[in-house]
């Protein structure tokens, strides 16, 4: 009989067997399964031996799972018999034991993982390092929820949990509703994050190993329970129960005697008393002192609050202490530049003064420039202080006769009066001392200095053209025909259009006359009476200039205009000094890296700094392939004489001068330079760097440059090598290999011809000839054809010619060993041309200048087989070889591109990051010079749309570079991280960066001149007026006065914000009245 009213069984759900109850089956069910059992065994043809074993194992296996319930029983018995302390009586032993047995079973099921039911949520437990730099989770990462009790609950987590905060980035979840949580950006959370471990996993020296060898054989005691024949059916509790609190405090005292009285270090502190260990048997050991100061230094990040003084003051308590610890010790340069820095934080005045005049009685040319640069930055008037300075310097130094040095020193002059606006004059002086360098008359060569001088006063006052100029002649011509000859006038400065506020329109018209009235003007001229600086007398350069004699002078001289004027040598600057480590230069003189062109380089462009990161099509989002821009970037940076000035890299064919390194560049008076300071010794230099700035300018310009100084000189196979490169440069293949075939057949044996050898064999290679490549190299070592033997004897022709020319040049040497790489490359494999090269390497101090040099030739040839030529090579290879030579070269920008371009294609910047951190491996902080701190921000828009992204590591970066005592004090990093925060759209940050950089950097014109122009917008005409004040005060010079120019010009910002409150209180006024109207209502 059917009940309509009542369920069906079919409408209830099927449910699963609990633990306490199993679903019965019947009878027949057992009998017709053990029947197929039989059968199946008998089918499988398996015998009693195998069936006895797999049963033994099964019975293992269920021991092993009674054994983890037995523990888990006993765990739970004493807390068992507490709930049921009444009721337990009157159940049986069996009946007790069967429940616990359930208790335990529920409580498994209930950890395990339902399979059906997703998860409601998960526990991160190792955390993710991006929500510390962006202040919370990523918008994907927050899992799907709802909310119920009225927006106090989230469906599916437990009661206890409920929601303390929403926000738009997510929701909070808290135990019973607590205040909110500390995110992780707050100061407590990062001091947490920041501080360092505590704890330690050390071994204990009395018992260093758990378990004792015996015989050799150690002991493995099992932690699986003994089994118990009477676990079910016990009646008495064991005794051991009893005694579980005396064995867990015998266990613990156990445990804690295995630790002993170990003292725990850190591993700072283990370094730390290494070096102190080290220290007190070689107390001289400089190298020791250093570490010490870093390790001790790395306890204090550079961006943290109050970093400077503290970081300050332990700087001075190590030196002073290694100072006084051996006496040796004070005369370290090195030592003493960084207790000087240090001290410049912390000591008054008249303190700072005495410890500098302690400082340079070490006579070091380093301490000498530091001086000098203090000196510069503390000066309120830099006309006589900067004359009394280089007087004083220019006379120690020749008395141990280092002219380089005392070039220096000219040089650092020149640059102060540049950045404080007398353009004239620094040039002015560069123009006297090339003319007693390169035109002095053959009748004064014998003279007195003093009488040489006198001399020259007559010619610059005759105001004819002088060297740098059109149409100069020179002294010793103007001194045999004593001609009348009047310079060109400068060209009329034309004001800026187009700007309507007066204080843009100021300081536009100020920059634009520094940039194009470069050159003294004569008394001749029209506006003469205009500026007092513009015409500079013989009477204001001549204490500046040096009495220099040497060949080597003359030609460092050149280089030093060049770099004057903008156009560097990439490592020259460094080659000036004993120890180019040492050299700190870099921080006034590369002032070409924060001009206008090379900061539109360093930045990406406003389209690419923002990336789609997918596509919708067919409704699927598809993510895009990153995109990445050229490794090798704007800046030029490697030791001198690494790459030559017309030698290429990567497909791009990136050149030491590009036309972005010379767009800023005065290239009519580079020009003159190059051709009034030319000189017969050492002239194949000077005209290749000739030939490359052309190249740089325009290309068929240089071509005509370079036929006419070969027609100067047909023999140099330095001149025809470069005019080769130059044609390859331009794409001309044909013509490159014209010049080889015509040179190397007709000259043969010949010094410099490895050179021609190498060009002709990379062209053919780079070009995919390997045949032609191959013939090449065998044609350089005397034979013919490309067969087997014929390159068996190239291989030893070239071993057998390294070894005789042990004592050449290493430039000649260095192009027989790239000969010899590429034959192994084309004959055999890339690991055996990288063995060849290890080889020759292996034998070159590390850090010099020959072992850079092949270093980097290495990477350029399995660069260009793998990336380039697309041939088939190891990633890693390339990866791990120039990963270890930018640790031992991290400011090479050229093994930076080449890193860079190794990283394509991996997926991960963690590479990249860590060598753009702040930090060494060993926890230390990294000192960079001035152009790696440049090339990192543009790394930064290496990926195309990650700019964005890494504003906060570039901010960061800059911030530490500002406060490094290595490039502290450099006008070229304000400017740099000025424009970048203008570039990230942060004219509020950049203003108080700039307020610090004028501090740091008081007679910059430039820093001023920011104010004026692109952050007029943050800065009120008051606050403009007072800047003037202070240029004013400072010395700085400017051409017209502000207040000639802008008049009494009243502050529109003031104005309008007088108007909104005016509106603002007529405002609250009626709607008081109409308030006191509606009163009643």
């Amino acid at each position: 009989m059917s009940f309509p009213s009542f369920p069906s069984f079919a409408s209830f759900p099927d449910l699963d067997p609990g633990p306490s109850s199993r679903a019965s089956v019947p009878r027949d069910d057992k009998e017709e399964g053990k029947k197929h059992k039989k059968s199946r065994r008998e089918g499988d043809g398996e015998d009693d031996a195998e069936r006895k074993k797999r049963k033994h194992k099964q019975d293992k296996r269920r021991e092993r799972e009674d054994g983890e319930r037995a523990r888990h029983r006993n765990r739970s018995r004493s807390l068992s018999r507490k709930e049921h302390k009444d009721e337990g009586y009157g159940l049986r032993d069996d009946e007790r034991t069967k429940l616990n047995e359930d208790h335990s079973y529920r409580r498994e099921e209930a950890e395990k993982p339902n399979a059906k039911e997703g998860l409601v949520y998960f526990t991160d437990r190792k955390g993710d390092p991006l929500n510390v730099r962006y202040g919370g989770l990523h918008a994907g990462d927050i899992p799907k929820h709802r909310l119920v009790g009225g927006g106090k609950r989230v469906l599916g987590l437990s009661p206890a949990l409920s929601v303390v905060h929403r926000g738009r980035g997510g929701i909070e979840i808290g135990p019973f509703g607590r205040r909110k949580i500390p995110a992780l950006t707050d100061s407590s959370s990062r001091h947490l994050l920041a501080a360092p471990p505590k704890r330690r996993l050390l071994a204990s020296l009395e018992d260093r190993y758990k378990f004792r060898e015996v015989d050799g054989f150690i002991r493995v005691v099992s932690n699986k329970p003994r089994r118990d024949d009477q676990a079910y059916r016990e009646i008495e509790r064991e005794k051991q129960d009893l005694d579980s609190d005396e064995s867990d405090v015998s266990e613990e005292s156990a445990s804690s005697g295995d630790e002993s009285d170990t003292t725990f270090l850190t591993s700072l502190q283990s370094t730390l008393k290494a070096l102190e260990e080290r220290l007190a048997t070689q107390p001289t050991d400089v190298s020791a002192w250093l570490s010490l100061l870093s390790h001790t230094l790395s306890t204090v990040p550079v961006t943290s609050k109050k970093a400077s003084r503290a970081r300050a003051e332990i700087s001075l308590s190590v030196l002073r202490r290694a100072m006084s610890t051996h006496p040796g010790n004070l005369r370290s340069k090195v030592l003493r530049l960084k207790y000087m820095k240090a001290g410049e934080e912390i000591w008054e005045p008249e303190k700072l003064k005495a410890e500098w005049e302690d400082a340079v009685k070490v006579d070091n040319i380093e301490i000498w420039m530091a001086w000098l640069d203090w000196r510069v930055r503390k000066t309120s008037n830099i006309l006589e202080s900067i004359i009394e300075d280089v007087g004083r310097i220019s006379r120690a130094l020749a008395t141990r006769g280092d002219e380089i040095g005392q070039l220096r020193v000219f040089w650092r002059a020149a640059v102060a009066l540049r950045d404080a606006g007398y353009v004239e004059r620094a040039n002015a002086v560069f123009q006297a001392q090339a003319e007693l360098l390169y035109t002095m008359p053959e009748r004064l060569a014998g003279k007195p200095y003093e009488e040489q001088l006198d001399a020259m006063e007559e010619y610059w006052d005759s105001e004819v053209p002088r060297l740098g100029e059109p149409e100069a002649g020179g002294w010793a011509v103007w001194d045999t025909y004593r001609h009348e000859q009047l310079a060109q006038p400068p060209k009329p400065v034309e004001v800026p259009s187009g700007i309507s506020d007066p204080y843009s329109k100021w300081a536009a018209s100020e920059a634009l006359a520094d940039r194009t009235r470069a050159m003294s003007l004569r008394s001749t001229d029209e506006d003469d009476t205009a500026d007092p600086y513009a015409i500079v007398l013989f009477s204001d350069i001549r204490p500046l200039l040096l009495p220099l004699r040497t060949p080597r002078v003359k030609n460092v001289f050149r280089r030093i205009w060049l770099a004057f004027l903008g156009l560097h040598v990439p490592g020259f600057l460094a080659s000036l000094s004993e120890d180019p480590d040492d050299n700190a230069d870099d921080r006034w003189a590369y002032s070409h890296l924060a001009g206008a062109s090379y900061l539109s380089s360093v930045f990406p462009s406003e389209t690419s700094t923002r990336r789609v990161t997918a596509d919708a099509h067919a409704g699927v989002l598809i993510g895009r392939e990153r995109e990445f821009g050229s490794g090798f970037g704007p800046v030029k940076n490697w030791g001198y004489g690494t790459i030559g000035p017309l030698d290429t890299l990567g497909s791009s064919k990136w050149t030491m001068w590009s036309s972005e390194d010379v767009q800023g560049a005065d290239a009519p008076l580079i020009r003159e330079i190059f051709r009034q300071c030319r000189l017969e010794v050492d002239g194949a230099d000077w005209d290749i760097l000739n030939v490359a700035f052309e190249a740089a300018v325009n290309a068929k310009g240089a071509i005509k440059i370079s036929k006419s100084l070969l027609a100067s000189v047909p023999e140099s196979l330095a001149h025809w090598a470069a005019h080769a490169r130059l044609e390859s440069l331009r794409g001309k293949l044909n013509d490159a290999r014209k010049v080889y075939q015509t040179v190397l057949t007709s000259y043969q044996n010949r010094a410099g011809e490895s050179t021609l050898w190498w060009d002709w064999a990379r062209l053919e290679w780079l070009a995919r000839n390997d045949d032609a490549a191959l013939e090449v190299i065998v044609r350089s070592s005397g034979g013919t054809g490309s067969g087997g033997i014929a390159v068996l004897r190239a291989k030893r022709h070239l071993q057998t010619l390294l070894t005789q020319l042990a004592t050449a040049s290493w430039k000649e040497r260095e192009a027989w060993i790239k000969l010899a790489a590429l034959l192994e490359l084309l004959t055999s494999s890339p690991q055996s041309a990288l063995a060849l090269f290890d080889s020759y390497l292996s034998a070159l101090q590390p850090r010099s200048p020959a072992h850079e040099s092949l270093t980097v030739a290495s990477l350029a040839l399995l660069y260009n087989h793998a990336t380039v030529l697309k041939s088939a090579t190891p990633p890693a290879l390339l990866r791990e070889r120039v990963e270890k030579a930018v640790e031992v070269y991290p400011n090479n920008t050229a093994i930076l591109g080449i890193f860079l371009e190794a990283q394509k294609g991996q997926g991960i910047w963690g590479r990249v990051r860590a060598l753009l951190g702040e930090t060494a491996a060993d926890g230390t902080g990294k000192e960079k010079s001035v152009a790696r701190r440049v090339a990192e921000v543009w790394v930064a828009g290496w990926e195309k749309g990650r700019w964005e992204a890494e504003v906060e590591r570039t901010r960061s970066g800059l911030a530490a570079a500002v406060e490094d005592d290595r490039t502290r004090g450099s006008a070229v990093l304000w400017k740099l991280f000025v424009a970048f925060e203008m570039r990230a759209g942060q004219p509020e940050r950049a203003k108080r960066l700039l307020v610090r950089a004028v501090g740091e950097c008081p007679l910059v014109k430039e820093l001023y001149l920011l104010a004026f122009g692109p952050l007029r917008a943050v800065f009120s005409t008051r606050e403009l007026n007072q800047w003037a004040d202070t240029m004013a005060e400072r010395g700085i010079r400017m051409r017209a006065g502000l207040d000639e120019v802008v008049g009494d010009l009243m502050d529109n910002k003031a104005e309008d914000a007088m108007s909104d409150v005016g509106d603002g209180e007529d405002e609250i006024e009626q709607r008081a009245k109409e308030l006191r109207r509606l009163m009643p209502y």
